[in-house]
């Protein structure tokens, strides 16, 4: 994505963190399908992402996945009330201000978030007292995050406290938060502080001086208090407004404030099961939008309607912005949840009212590369916005123009002609790159960053995205006024960057670094010297089309850029003679001058790692070898494969993915890598390796699988995956007559629905898989245990019975039968219902239920098997299928062994393989990998909703054993497996 030196330091103290704190679970991961979510306490469905229990050591990475934003500004995902170590920050776009090394960053600004209770004077906080229930929730479709919780005080005080927050769609201004309290079985006196706190930090550096702060009575009684801010080099004045109000219980607020903290507070009495409901509502702007951001804050937090106003008004606007950008899958809420993700992210941080700003690589969710402007905007995240969200795209392409001025700054300084797009840019487009890499202790060296000289390829970039926002919306006049100045502009650099080759008797690109920042310092990178030619081209046309349609455009800009008729030659010069490594012969194209010729490498044997390769060999040991940290070629054959023109068509994809692909860095190289490969595999027809790619990415962020998701959210990832899937997995072209698909879907995607933008009309798309496409080869069985090999669910509920005997807890058969999937804590859980336990207390009945339920099953013998399910497994088996248990059991090989057929599995996967229960489907992808078989190989034999359910979340087949009304979602459904037979229920799941 950036630079592979400029935070050095950064990654390899994070990876030293997590080989101390995460070393036996990374080798653990190493050894699981890399599909498989690894945090288990998350839950994705369709819209709701949920977090089921607070992990202190993944604080920071969760504030980052917990962010919400509206494109004005983010809010990461902290705690109201504070905890310890948090990286609270809400970061507005375009707030820049300036430090050293980094230049300018942007500037964390105010916290509108703290509100802090407190109960007979103890603070609720989750480091202190009692945590008894915890779940926090992310509503997409809302853009709303939630937190539920049940909390014990250290004097035996209960509280139910619900919290929600949003950053309003409907007015980017407007932040809003209601928190509710209820006793649970006890009453007190309550003290709540709401306000803002002044004193923001970014790594110990506060960029704000603070003007004013006061507080107003309020013309309807409603008191509010504000903050005066200014940055203190930028001089970005801020202004900040609050209010509170209660509900539910006698409570006068009043101003609390201290210095640097305008607050206020309330204090009331509640009675048990009494509700307290506070509202706190926020007003921000800066002097980037107003001369007088303080006064209008006020008179806008004066006029807003109550909370509940606010958040229809945030449904309305997401409900407009959703029906442009959604992408619907049916047949797998996993993969649902996680695109949809990835896409919100986007969102929050897309600017909708602003052109002098872009989207920073971490978005505005963290303070990784310091807010700085990437490539990763143009290249990864903008087709995204060109083709849902077009007005976006316009407005990410001017924020280029605008700082044009910077990019010309540039070339000048180097001693080049034209604009020279900055590596990282910020407000002005001037090079923010930081220039040298800080060493580890105070006798270490330096490290130099050659990223803002080298990483040139970002000029075509950006005139690439010029082209493709052009050639999608036909919007003629932003390429009149403000596109084809950029294009030519950086066509001029280009003319004065290449050099001649006398012996090779062609123009050369010689000392750049490519995508692939593995190798610094490279000559002819084919991706630099394609993208050079295609914009070279591309200037060309685009200056006959100004002279044209617009002749006094093409005049002024000829004279103001000075292109004369002898440079507009030699464009046309390097376009026809620009060396570029291909063979036809092989189809192979060189990634630069000499690749083929360092050392090969077999990244097998480096299996198991927990770092990038580069950290595995040193910087020199990566360049002198064939791994690669972004796939260039790939990613080159890509980009000019979209249009028909520059296709180098299948035959050279496909043979260039067979090369690379191998060769490519995928878990610790970029987190771009995986999405790239993913649209690739799709293209040649690898729809498994496509899908797993593809989760691998969406994963980067919700599962932290690189260990750096607490700096921020990957945005060119989030980007990268939406074009994997519409280019990729719809196989979506375009061509002057409109777009067309040829979908690639995976097993468990039933139907792929989405709209796109093109010259002006929506195209909708439902995709279905193909009629007679061919399936992969069933090779496998997944049994599940009980009610499926035998039946142990009287034993459980004999267990069960006795526990719930000796808690005076209701229950019986009937509640029995609502427990059949679901782990032992789930069914503990339910039986206890609103019966409150210390954690303690749960674990210890839960071992009480264990040893009944080994008590009991002693005396299982053959004679318990269900009929017909050795006969079928024995059929199966004789008909060369592999066979494995997926029990979520840890008593299962336990069971297996008093049933006398352990020896009938090739695999066993129990309750103490994988972390997350069913419906998660991590037990059987992790039993369908023990076999060696893709997830798409193998049939799941279940009996209850929560494991077919799994199955279909695994991509996996799925035989559903009972009533359709619990196992109808299933591929094939049977009664049971007596009468069972192979040939039959081939032909059924093959259709």
């Amino acid at each position: 994505m950036s630079h592979q030196e400029a935070n050095r330091r950064a990654v390899v103290m994070a990876s030293d963190r997590t080989r101390l704190t995460t070393s036996r679970f990374r080798q653990l991961k190493s050894k699981m399908p890399m599909t498989i979510p690894t945090d288990p306490h998350l839950l994705y469905q369709d819209w709701l992402l949920t977090e089921t229990q607070f992990v202190p050591d993944q604080l920071n990475c969760k504030e980052t996945v917990f962010t919400i934003g509206n494109g004005y500004l983010g809010t990461r995902g902290s705690l109201e009330e504070g905890y310890p170590g948090s990286n609270s920050a809400t970061l507005i776009n375009g707030v820049y201000d300036d430090i050293p090394i980094f230049f300018t960053e942007l500037a964390n600004c105010p916290n509108w978030l703290p509100l802090t209770i407190s109960v007979e004077g103890e603070a609720f906080r989750l480091d202190r007292g009692e945590l008894v229930s915890y779940q926090r929730q992310l509503d997409l479709k809302l853009g709303l995050l939630s937190r539920k919780l049940r909390w014990r005080s250290p004097k035996g005080k209960t509280l139910d406290i619900a919290w929600e927050r949003f950053a309003s769609q409907a007015d980017q201004h407007v932040l809003a938060l209601r928190c509710q309290i209820t006793p649970v079985g006890c009453e007190g006196d309550f003290k709540v502080h709401a306000g803002i706190d002044g004193t923001p930090e970014n790594d110990g550096f506060n960029h704000w001086a603070i003007l004013e702060q006061g507080h107003d009575v309020g013309g309807n009684g409603s008191p509010s208090v504000w903050l005066q801010v200014r940055t203190r080099k930028s001089r970005i004045e801020l202004g900040m407004a609050a209010k509170l109000t209660i509900a539910g219980a006698e409570g006068k607020i009043q101003d609390a404030s201290v210095v640097e903290a305008p607050i206020l507070a309330t204090t009331f009495h509640a009675a048990a099961g009494q509700t307290v409901t506070l509202e706190k509502t926020v007003t921000v702007l800066t002097s980037r939008e107003v001369s007088n951001p303080l006064a209008i804050a006020r008179e806008k937090l004066a006029s807003l309607p109550p909370y509940a106003e606010l958040l229809a008004a945030q449904e309305r606007a997401w409900a407009e912005i959703w029906q442009k950008s959604d992408i619907e899958i049916e047949g797998n809420s996993q993969s649902q949840l996680m695109l949809r993700y990835n896409l919100f992210q986007l969102l929050i941080a897309a600017p909708r009212h602003d052109d002098r700003v872009s989207i920073p690589a971490k978005t505005l969710s963290g303070l990784g590369y310091r807010g700085h402007i990437f490539w990763d905007t143009d290249f990864f995240t903008f087709p995204f916005f060109i083709h849902t969200q077009p007005e976006i795209a316009r407005n990410l392409l001017s924020y280029r123009y605008h700082t044009l001025e910077g990019a010309r700054r540039k070339a000048a300084h180097y001693g080049y002609r034209g604009a020279m797009y900055a590596w990282e840019s910020a407000a002005t487009g001037d090079d923010v790159t930081p220039r040298w890499g800080i060493a580890e202790h105070p006798y270490g060296e330096d490290v130099s960053i050659k990223c803002s000289t080298r990483e040139i390829h970002i000029s075509s970039v950006v005139a690439h995205a010029i082209w493709w926002y052009w050639y999608s919306t036909q919007d003629d006049a932003w390429m009149r006024d403000c596109g084809a100045e950029i294009v030519l502009d950086t066509a001029l650099f280009w003319s004065s960057r290449v050099e001649y080759d006398v012996k090779r008797e062609c123009w050369s690109i010689l000392g750049v670094i490519g995508p692939d920042e593995y190798h610094d310092d490279v000559n002819n990178s084919a991706f630099t010297n394609r993208l050079v030619q295609w914009h070279l081209e591309k200037a060309l046309q685009i200056y006959d089309w100004l002279e044209q349609n617009f002749p006094e455009k093409a005049a002024q800009l000829t004279e103001k850029l000075q292109l004369t008729v002898k440079r507009r030659r030699r464009w046309q010069d390097i376009v026809e003679h620009i060396w570029f490594p291909y063979d036809p012969e092989t189809g192979l194209i060189e990634q630069f001058d000499g690749f083929f010729k360092l050392e090969d490498i077999d990244l097998s044997q480096y299996e198991p790692r927990t770092s990038s390769m580069q950290a595995i060999l040193g910087i020199e040991g990566a360049n002198q070898r064939q791994v690669l940290k972004q796939p260039d070629v790939l990613m080159l054959l890509y980009i000019m494969g979209l249009s028909p023109e520059t296709d180098y068509g299948a035959e050279v994809l496909k043979k260039n993915w067979q090369y690379y692909g191998p060769r490519t860095d995928l878990t610790y190289g970029s987190s771009l890598g995986p999405a790239i490969h993913g649209l690739v595999a799709a293209d040649v027809g690898e729809e498994e390796k496509s899908y797993q790619y593809v989760r691998l990415a969406a994963l980067v962020d919700l599962e932290d699988n690189r260990g750096n998701a607490a700096h921020g959210i990957h945005a060119a990832s989030c980007g990268n995956i939406w074009q994997a899937v519409i280019f990729g997995v719809a196989g979506v072209k375009f061509s002057e007559s409109g777009p067309t698909a040829n979908p690639q879907l995976p097993p468990t995607w039933k139907r792929l629905k989405f709209k796109l933008h093109w010259r002006g009309q929506w195209h909708d798309f439902d995709l279905q898989p193909a009629v007679g496409r061919a399936k992969p080869e069933i090779r496998g069985f997944v049994f599940d245990l009980d009610g499926v090999i035998t039946d142990t669910a009287e034993y459980h509920y004999q267990a069960w019975q006795k526990l719930a005997d000796e808690e005076g807890l209701p229950f019986d058969r009937q509640q029995n039968e609502a427990l059949r999937g679901l782990s032992r804590r789930e069914s503990l859980l339910r039986i206890v219902g609103d019966r409150q336990y210390s954690e303690t207390q749960i674990q210890e009945m839960m071992e009480r239920k264990n040893r009944y339920y080994l008590e009991l099953i002693q005396n299982i013998s053959p004679a318990d098997l269900l009929p017909g399910a050795m006969a079928f497994i024995e059929e199966l088996r004789a008909a060369g299928l592999k066979i494995a248990l997926g029990s979520g059991s840890k008593n299962a090989r336990t069971i297996i062994d008093c049933l006398g057929i352990a020896n009938c599995f090739d695999a066993i996967a129990d309750g103490y393989s994988v972390q997350r229960s069913k419906p998660a489907p991590d037990l059987f992808l992790y039993a369908s990998q023990l076999l060696g078989l893709n997830a798409a190989q193998c049939v799941v034999v279940e009996d209850s909703a929560a494991g077919i359910e799994a199955a279909r979340a695994g991509g996996m087949y799925s035989l559903g054993l009972g009533p359709a009304a619990r196992v109808g979602a299933a591929d094939a459904v049977l009664p049971g497996l007596e009468g069972a037979h192979w040939a039959p229920l081939k032909t059924a799941l093959s259709r």
